[in-house]
């Protein structure tokens, strides 16, 4: 298993029947691919449909039919498309039960950098402050290390994408909580040591006694 679908395969397992879910760009999509196909879940891209549904196979795509990264997507039969503003509206009303966001850093507070790559061009934060702002429960989903190096860090190097600490952090090697006494290890992946990931976070953890595997979707 890769390391996207470990931990898309983990963070469809934090949502509940009759949550409505934001999906970001990038590794985020994924997630609408793991979830039950009974499960009763909405999700929802900013760039205007509540109900999107992962295509079954190729060929059936629709350029009029797309996420919030440009890539096709299908739709739930009862699904519904609206303009930015009605998109906007839902998610800084606090209508948005889940958010999940790809990740450059995350610091020892839980807050999240990921809308400034540096040295690439970008064109702004787009959604990203608005989501971890406005919804209830913010899940980050990202790979623990990049070139070498810990995305999980004492302190930002990068802007911040709100100051508001995220709810959880899913890696392909763990799974970390926030918590007013700091980053606090939940889980493991599979075949993961906490001296592994020890050596591959460089903000402190909350090590409990005994740290549970991963269980997958």
């Amino acid at each position: 298993m890769d390391e996207k679908t470990l931990i898309a395969r983990r963070v469809a397992l934090e949502l509940k029947d009759g949550d409505l879910v934001n999906l970001g760009i990038g590794l985020p999509t994924y997630v609408a691919a793991f979830v039950p196909k009974d499960a009763d879940i909405f999700f929802q891209s900013e760039n205007g449909i509540i109900g999107m549904l992962a295509l079954p196979e190729e060929g059936l795509e629709g350029e009029d039919l797309t996420d919030a990264g440009g890539g096709p997507i299908g739709a739930l039969p009862g699904a519904a498309t609206f303009d930015s503003a009605m998109s906007f509206g839902l998610i800084r009303g606090g209508h948005v039960d889940v958010t999940v966001l790809g990740g450059l850093q995350v610091d020892q507070q839980g807050r999240l950098a990921n809308w400034m790559v540096p040295g690439r061009m970008v064109p702004g934060m787009g959604g990203a402050m608005d989501l971890v702002s406005g919804a209830r429960c913010v899940i980050v989903a990202m790979t623990h290390m990049v070139k070498g190096k810990s995305k999980i860090v004492q302190q930002c190097s990068l802007p911040l994408t709100a100051t508001r600490p995220v709810s959880l952090i899913v890696t392909e090697m763990a799974v970390i909580e926030p918590t007013a006494d700091g980053l606090l290890l939940k889980e493991l992946a599979p075949g993961i040591t906490v001296t592994a990931v020890r050596q591959a976070t460089e903000a402190d953890l909350i090590i409990p006694d005994h740290v549970p595997e991963m269980p997958i979707l």
